[in-house]
């Protein structure tokens, strides 16, 4: 079946498909704004809402917002939507699912979907332990529970982590987390025995046994394959392998966050595959149910042997979540895994040249369709207000981009995109950049040199 075919609705809907992006009002449009002033007065502040998008339907990889405007979608809601948006075979699988069970709770009771799920996970996971599997809610949830798991297993408190790294925002895994000051500004005392090292080098770990915390004393390491938030850097060669036999050679676990980068994003099933490398606990979620609100904690038996009622979830492996995540996992296997190489190879070309046209993009890295490139100003160095403006230029051509880390943009759409729609969205992102370039410099000219010192 052809990917154009697998994503036909079967409702009587509107075709959003046809034409992306289709802007037909200003951005936001008039009824965007009234949804939008609606929600400032009633959400938190601590949303961040970067972009005026009040999302109405999405199919693939198009997003229309309630204004009838039609987006080219590069983000995939922070990489989650995996197959696209509302693929067919998911909703399908939802909708029947819904229609038999919705909940009765997993750490209590037994249900098909969930032992499904766990075996998938178990079977696709790196390493050829026999394994099992902790359900969670969200990623920042798995990263609790793993952290507790691994104090468990090690019988060590000490848990190491890196520079960049985000891990989620609850206490444990905000601890973790070391993104951006404002994620942890004002939350103190946070969760002790806790240690940051520089990513992609063992000195700052070697630095930590020296100064902070005796091997002896470190249950486990928690490190991305390539990381996500914070810039989509990916580490040198060899990293991920000395650090497996950095942990082997001092019995410390290490923790695979494979929270934005697994279930196909890279073009294989987790990124660390990438370096032959089989972490003693492995983390997914966000792609995991194609936008249903789940994740997974994976590790092998002789770790994941810790007694009933020491971890479990109301709600973790939820039945209708479930459901989508087999679903998902089917589709990737069958296609969008393979879907993912074909147009990362295309995504890193395209962009290689990209960057010989435009010298305001520089550095374009990554994995399958998990790619990232820096903005980068007028003297040559990186530089966020740049990217902030290329993103809101894109934005206002309709094509969705999230930015990462400092001066990062990523390029993650769902795995279902087309060549066609890859390169479109690339054409646009292409006119957004030049667009800044161009003011930047009329700026520059009519402002006159900066003053020294300034």
């Amino acid at each position: 079946m052809q990917m154009a075919e697998t994503m036909t609705r079967t409702e009587n809907l509107p075709d959003i498909t046809t034409e992306v992006p289709k802007l037909i009002t200003p951005l936001p449009g008039p009824v965007a704004r009234s949804y939008i002033d609606r929600d400032h007065r009633v959400t938190s502040t601590s949303y961040t809402r970067d972009w005026p998008l009040v999302a109405h339907r999405a199919i693939g990889s198009a997003v229309q917002d309630v204004d009838g405007n039609v987006f080219l979608d590069f983000a995939a809601g922070i990489a989650v939507c995996a197959t696209g948006h509302c693929h067919p075979v998911v909703v399908d699988a939802i909708k029947k699912q819904a229609e038999r069970l919705i909940h009765i709770c997993g750490s209590d009771f037994y249900y098909d979907p969930m032992v499904r799920l766990c075996e998938l996970l178990a079977e696709i996971a790196p390493g050829s332990d026999p394994k099992r599997v902790v359900l969670t809610n969200s990623g920042a949830e798995c990263v609790e529970c793993a952290m507790k798991l691994v104090r468990h297993a090690a019988n060590r408190k000490w848990i190491i982590a890196f520079h960049g790294a985000f891990h989620g925002r609850t206490m444990g895994a905000l601890s973790l987390t070391s993104s951006k000051v404002r994620q942890k500004l004002g939350f103190g005392p946070l969760i002790p025995m806790i240690a940051h090292a520089p990513y992609g080098t063992l000195d700052g770990i070697h630095d930590i046994f020296k100064r902070q915390a005796a091997p002896e004393e470190v249950a486990a390491i928690f490190v991305e394959p390539m990381q996500g938030e914070g810039g989509y850097v990916v580490p040198p060669a060899n990293f991920l392998k000395d650090l497996r036999a950095l942990c082997d050679e001092h019995g410390i676990l290490m923790v695979m966050d494979e929270i934005q980068s697994g279930i196909g994003r890279t073009g294989k099933w987790f990124c660390c595959e990438y370096s032959d490398v089989v972490p003693d606990v492995l983390l997914s979620a966000k792609g995991l149910a194609s936008g249903m609100p789940i994740g997974a904690v994976i590790a092998p038996e002789r770790i994941m042997d810790w007694p009933p009622g020491a971890h479990g979830s109301t709600f973790g492996g939820n039945p209708v979540a479930c459901a989508a995540a087999v679903a998902t996992i089917e589709l990737v296997k069958s296609e969008y895994m393979d879907n993912a190489v074909k147009l990362g190879d295309v995504l890193m070309c395209e962009l290689n040249k990209l960057v010989e046209r435009n010298p305001s993009i520089a550095r374009p890295r990554g994995f399958g369709l998990m790619v990232g490139a820096d903005a980068v100003g007028p003297d040559g160095t990186p530089c966020q207000q740049v990217r902030n403006r290329i993103v809101n230029e894109a934005f206002q051509r309709g094509l969705i981009l999230l930015g990462c880390g400092d001066t990062g943009i990523r390029f993650a759409p769902p795995l279902c995109i087309t060549e066609d729609q890859l390169k479109k969205g690339l054409a646009i992102f292409e006119d957004a950049v030049k667009s800044v370039a161009d003011n930047g410099r009329q700026t520059a000219s009519k402002s006159g040199p900066t003053p020294s010192g300034i």
